[in-house]
Formats: structure tokens, sequence, C-alpha cells
């Protein structure tokens, strides 16, 4: 029986950075997938749809491409199948690079389903029906989620689908609902209407991208609006039925009002699933807890050398959250000095246009918790980068504690602000002072630069505005 130091089941964003982490620390290591490496992320998820984002945003240019005196000749069109093919070329490109990372850094990959048995071995079904059993000295469990299904939202595959199947669409659309309005849904709705699907956004809770800052997602809705997409928020899918070709779908709107509507395609982006199915947990005496597998702050579960990180243990549901916790799990396992993730300085970030990102503390939080706040904001509009390319919509909204001074939250809408946010994290961790990001000489004219004005408006030392 084959033996190593470390196995991990799965080969996300988790599992492939744990794998490599540990091959780094010289610990015998292997991979067991069931499908492609790099996971749903890098194959259904953050990469390819960010590769149809940017087709979108290029469509988007060449359509107003006078008003940057540039003279395109004929129709501008948008050739969806390309759009896709290009997304899954992009895809595959890098799933291709996990494989070149594994065989770089000695990383054994087994094909095939992981379970993990009650002697701490683990098992693997393979494709063609055998079945291989495994020994470690340490098992990493890492096998992410799927979409999340609603009992009245089922999904077909075809015409009511999750965000697989929406990167994959064999044709455009004419018109589309997107139930949810996170960062997945709007992503999808942004993409979908702006290669003009009539879309529809139906949002349960009072605003959409529910977890930003309430001015973040009103800036971020009315944008949508000016595209031409249809927002529903305090809005709920009470069900969706199949009809020829299309999908009637019932919605009770804010006002209590039944609202019904024929549309081409469904969209259920309504969060994750996690995928604990088959993996030996109750054999093996994994405790869960809401399903997800309960962890100390070190991805310990309470099997001995039994470990979970990403999406299926409690926490953001986020790719560089679960790298970060592969990190930390893996560092510990081979004895280094390691802190645990501090999960209250996590960013988030939103493709769209304009794209939105934060961290911290929103300001509803930051009240709700008693803290006396600084607030600063600099809007784009009163930025030269800004002006200079041609999209002034959005802002930057820092947040600080008045006692203390130090960065509370930061949550940016506009163009290029997910390349910004990580000046952020990095203030609040190194809890660096309100004078110490205004002394910082930032460049000009840049993006950038908003973050400093935004924090001398904080402290009513504003230049610009």
């Amino acid at each position: 029986m084959t033996s190593y130091d470390l196995l991990v089941i799965g080969s996300g964003p988790g599992g492939y950075v744990a794998a490599i982490r540990a091959s780094q620390l010289g610990l015998k290591t292997a991979v067991v997938e069931r499908a492609e490496l790099g996971g749903i992320c890098l194959n259904w998820g953050c990469i390819p749809t960010k590769a149809l984002m940017k087709s979108a945003q290029v469509y988007s240019y060449l359509k107003h491409a006078e008003s940057y005196g540039v003279v395109c000749e004929g129709e501008v069109k948008a050739d969806f199948g390309a759009m896709v093919a290009r997304s899954r070329g992009v895809a595959e490109s890098m799933s291709k690079g996990i494989q070149y990372l594994f065989k770089k850094n000695n990383i054994d990959l087994i094909e095939g389903q992981g379970k993990v048995r009650a002697d701490k071995k683990v098992e693997v079904l393979q494709a063609n029906g055998e079945t291989t059993a495994y020994e470690a000295k340490h098992i990493i469990l890492a096998t992410g989620a799927r979409s999340r299904v609603l009992p009245n939202v089922p999904q077909d595959g075809k015409r009511i689908i999750g965000y697989r199947e929406a990167l994959t669409l064999p044709a455009l659309p004419q018109s589309m609902l997107v139930v949810g309005s996170g960062a997945i849904g709007s992503e999808f709705a942004f993409f979908y209407n702006s290669l003009g699907v009539k879309t529809t956004l139906v949002e349960l809770l009072p605003t959409i991208l529910p977890v930003e800052d309430e001015e973040i997602s009103k800036q971020v809705e009315r944008a949508f609006r000016k595209q031409g997409m249809k927002i529903m928020t305090e809005a709920n899918v009470e069900s969706v039925s199949l009809k020829e070709d299309t999908c009637h779908v019932s919605i009770k709107d804010k006002k209590g009002n039944i609202v019904d509507m024929d549309v081409d395609v469904v969209l259920s982006a309504v969060g994750i699933q996690t995928n604990l199915e088959n993996l030996g947990l109750e054999e093996a005496g994994i405790a869960t807890e809401r399903g997800k597998i309960v962890v100390d702050a070190y991805y310990k579960t309470n099997v001995e050398g039994v470990y979970a990180i990403g999406d299926i243990v409690h926490g953001p549901a986020l790719a560089h959250v679960a790298s970060q916790e592969a990190v930390v799990c893996v560092e510990k396992i081979a004895g280094k000095e390691v802190s645990p993730v501090d999960y209250k300085n996590i960013p988030g970030c939103t493709y769209t246009t304009p794209e939105v990102a934060s961290v911290g503390m929103t300001e509803a939080k930051a009240l709700a918790e008693g803290y006396d706040i600084k607030i600063g904001k600099f809007p784009f509009t009163a930025s030269g980068k800004a002006s200079a390319a041609g999209n002034r919509d959005g802002m930057v909204k820092v947040i600080f504690d008045a006692k203390t001074d130090e960065l509370l939250g930061c949550h940016m809408v506009g163009d290029n602000v997910t390349e910004m946010i990580s000046e952020a994290v990095v203030l609040r961790k190194s809890r660096m002072k309100a004078h110490d990001i205004v002394s910082a000489i930032h460049p000009h004219p840049t993006m950038s630069e908003a973050m400093k004005e935004a924090v001398e408006a904080a402290y009513g030392e504003a230049i610009h505005l």
C-alpha cells in the first residue's frame, strides 16, 4: 500500500495550494481529484467568469469607441460562442498550469473519488470501478461546494440552470431571470445584460449585493438600472415551471403582489452547498455542524490526523480564503509557528462593471458595534484618472475608529477597484493609523490615490473635494 505524509482530497484553490506548500516543506504528498485539476474556482467559477467579464468589457468599449476618438467601421457584434470558447480555453490553460506545478513539486495525482476510512486510510474509487487504498499520516479534506438548489427553483440544467451551465449555454437567450444578487448572480446578470439579453435580477433582501455597504450596493443598483437591467429587491421567486420553450416564473414583489413573467432561462445563484457526500465522514466519526465540518483554528477535525479547509468549513466561501487556510493548516502540520487566519480582514470582490471591493466593517456594522466613527468618501467624479479613462462612476469610502484612528472598513465601487483593495487589507493587518496613509505618497494620476483622498476627507483635510 502506497503511503504519504499528506494526502489531500480535492484540488481546488484550497487543495492544490495545500499540496504545493506541503511539498515545499518536504512532505511526501498526493492529491485525489475526481474531476478537473483546479476545482470549481479555476474550471467553473472564478477564472472562466472573469474571462467572460473581460469579453463583455471589450464589447462595451467597442460600442462606445467613438467617445474615445476611435471609429469602428460597420456594426459591432458580440460573438457569444467565441466568448464562451475563449473562457473555456482560459480555464483549460490554467488547469494545465496546475498539472505543471504538481510535476514541478513532485506531487502525485490520484484520479477518482476519495473517501476516508475509519482506520484513517483513504480509499479511492476510480473511473473503471476499481478501488485502491492509500495510507497517510495526515489527510486534508478540501472538496469544495456546488450550486445550491432551491426547492421552488428546481434545476434541469437547460432552462433552469446554475452557474456551471451559465458558463456554457449553447446559444445566447433573449431573456433571463437571475435569482440572487450576490457576487455570482450580479456578475452573470451584468454579463448577459451587457450582451443585450433582457435581464431581471431578483433579490430577497432590500439591496443587491447585500453583504456590501449599503451606499456601495445602491451605486451598483443605479448603474445596473442605467444599463437597462430590471431589478426587483425584497422579492421572492415563488415558483418556476417549464412552459414549452420558456420558463414561467411567479414572483412575490415587495408589496406582496404576484408578478408573472416568461423568460428563456432562469439562473439560480442563491449560494452554494458543500460537497460532503461519499467522503466517509460518518464512518470515520468526523463531526459536522449545519452542513460544515467542525474544525479548530488550525483546521484539525475531531479525528486525529484529519483536517478540513475551504468551503466545507465555517467561514467565507472564497478562493483566497481557502488558499490561506491551506497554508496555515500545512505549516501547522509541519511544525512551523503560524498565526490563525484573521476572518475579520478578508477582502471580497465582485467583477461587474462597476467593480466592487471591500474589507472590514460596513458603516451599519461599525455603528451597531458601538464605534464612534469617522467616514471619508472620495467620488471618482473628482478623479483625473477616472475622467481620462471615461468612467467616473463610483467612489472609495473609508470608515475609521475615531478613538484609535485605525481603519475599520474600506468599501470601493468603480473601475479596477478589485486591484486597489489590497492596500486596505495590509493597512488593517498592520494596524496603521490614518496619518500613516495620508503621509504616504500615492502616484498621480491613478485610481489608487482615491484611497489617500478618502482618508483626507474623513479628517477634514480633503484637497480635491
